[in-house]
């Protein structure tokens, strides 16, 4: 009943937040009253005595006055928020049912409130006025509570996609008031609003800064690089792709291919299952991704390790060295090496970690003569360039992309913007393009890749990226807390969804124990394979991809 009661108090303070016109013009503080009403509504003994709390409370604000030009419901909205439960009777009572849909048909009109506004040119909202409350001193269930209202509401209107979390968000509500209320001590908050975090399925959604307290916790680390692959059967195994990569311990028994099948005696399986919640992301492969790059990590010193090398089970003891010890290891799966490369007189290779949006002229005239172009994306690049790019890889206006932005004036509600286009720039190289991207390539670099498949007859190779695409917006949490949500819609010029699903490859490939083990780039070679035909021996192609000594960065 008291989850009931504070699950309906949340949902009425964000709709007043974003709908009544004293709250968005910033005439009370706002978390101030949440804080004041709250116990009042724990204490209610039954749940018609919490809509009773709530009405009083609420009704205070008295009914704004019609406007003028009273604000309207967009045309053809792509997302709507349900409002239905504004004049439920049984949820709120009839004297709250008949005053909030009045709120609701007075809200606002213009682009500005004093919680929140759209960035002019891009669309994604910007938070503003929230209070971090950095010193707070836990516990404190009700600043606790006000973590969970101000994140729930934010995602409930302004997140483009809320329509793609997982289950019902209204229950996840009322899930996470016992769980962050009763959080006592400062980690047992993060650790609860890190798993609410990964509810949103957003992989820009995450606890940044306070990463540290997911698990696997500890301050060492096995110095080699993890990624996950199917084995022959489709599962997923940790294998080794890079050891080591520090330079203060190379004594550490494991190389590259090898499968860790369990650590200090647990199953890898079993580690990632209860590892799940902590990892936020779009999608499975994204989630595999982080879990990877943190699952050696514990405590200092020796961890055992059972794993597979080449077929043959066996049992190693690695080190965990400091962190502090550690050079990290790369991030990307890009090829190493100059910014542009040729491959061989026929392929052309430019990686977008590195690439300056000034040299993009000077990338093409390079490749000019070549038969095809690998644009490497399983990165992120190192400058905006999906213009300055991709006009070089088309001879006619294409678009690449159709945005969903919200509107201050109608909380909750998305609309579709026109195509964003490309426009031909000189000087057009004529091959043909070759994307390769996985679950690195992320935001940005799936915004790029968009733009650049808008070559004719461009192929894109590789495997599930990170769908999470979209200028992000900020949110500041209590205790001075900071996260992030997408904040602008993105999808195909057909209207096609990329969050979560990523974006659509033509060629799917994705690397293999055995050539890990063997140090290939599998999707490389694919890509190069797309170029100088099916037919081209593997010696070819594996020549063609063959390390070869830097000429220096360009």
């Amino acid at each position: 009943m008291q989850i009931a009661n504070l699950a309906l108090l949340g949902r009425v303070w964000g709709f007043l937040k974003y709908h009544h016109r004293v709250v968005t013009k910033g005439g009370l503080d706002w978390d101030g009253e949440l804080l004041r009403v709250m116990p009042s509504v724990v204490e209610a003994p039954t749940e018609a005595a919490g809509q009773s709390v709530i009405t009083t409370w609420a009704t205070v604000l008295k009914t704004p006055r019609r406007l003028q030009v009273p604000a309207m419901l967009l045309d053809d909205p792509v997302l709507v928020p349900d409002l239905a439960w504004l004049s439920d009777e049984a949820l709120l009572g009839p004297e709250l049912a008949a005053w909030l849909p009045a709120v609701y048909d007075r809200r606002p009109t213009g682009h500005r409130q004093f919680y929140v506004h759209h960035q002019r040119g891009i669309g994604n909202p910007v938070f503003t006025n929230e209070d971090e409350y950095r010193d707070l001193k836990f516990p404190d269930a009700g600043y606790q509570l006000l973590t969970l209202f101000r994140l729930w509401n934010m995602v409930e209107y302004w997140s483009p996609y809320r329509d793609l979390v997982e289950g019902d968000w209204r229950q996840v509500l009322s899930e996470f008031i016992p769980r962050l209320s009763a959080a006592s001590d400062p980690a047992d908050y993060v650790r609860q609003l890190i798993v609410l975090l990964g509810r949103v399925n957003d992989t820009h959604t995450n606890l940044w800064g306070a990463l540290g307290l997911r698990p696997p916790r500890g301050p060492g680390q096995v110095p080699v690089s993890v990624r996950f692959v199917p084995d022959a059967d489709g599962h997923q195994r940790a294998v080794v792709d890079e050891a080591p990569h520090s330079t203060a311990h190379a004594g550490i028994g494991l190389v590259r291919g090898d499968v860790i099948l369990s650590i200090d005696g647990v199953p890898t399986d079993d580690l990632v299952r209860e590892w799940r919640p902590f990892y936020a992301a779009s999608n499975e492969a994204v989630r595999r991704r982080d879990i990877a790059r943190w699952m050696l990590r514990g405590a200092a010193g020796e961890a055992e390790l059972g794993i597979s090398r080449g077929g043959q089970p066996m049992s190693v003891a690695a080190t965990r060295i400091p962190n502090e010890q550690i050079t990290e290891a790369a991030r990307f799966h890009d090829r190493p090496g100059d910014t542009f490369q040729l491959l061989s007189p026929e392929v052309a290779y430019l990686r977008l970690s590195s690439v300056v949006a000034k040299d993009c002229a000077g990338y093409v005239r390079a490749a000019a003569g070549t038969k095809g172009f690998v644009i490497d994306v399983r990165n992120y690049p190192g400058e905006f360039v999906p213009f300055a790019l991709g006009g070089h890889l088309i001879r006619r206006e294409a678009p690449f992309v159709r945005c969903t932005t919200g509107h201050c004036s109608n909380p909750g509600v998305f609309t579709m913007t026109e195509p964003i286009c490309l426009s031909p720039v000189a000087p057009h190289y004529d091959g043909r393009v070759v994307l390769l991207v996985d679950e690195i390539t992320q935001s940005q670099a799936e915004y790029t890749t968009m733009a650049l498949r808008q070559a004719p007859g461009a192929v894109v190779v590789g495997g599930t990226t990170a769908g999470a695409d979209g200028n992000v917006a900020r949110v500041t949490l209590p205790g001075g807390l900071r996260t992030m949500i997408t904040g602008i819609g993105i999808l195909t010029p057909e209207g096609d969804p990329t969050q979560r699903v990523g974006i659509a490859v033509d060629v799917r490939v994705v690397p293999t124990i055995e050539g890990l083990r063997r140090g290939r780039d599998e999707v490389l070679e694919e890509g190069v394979r797309q170029i100088l035909g099916p037919d081209t021996p593997d010696d070819v192609v594996l020549a063609t991809v063959a390390p070869r000594a830097s000429a220096g960065s360009s």
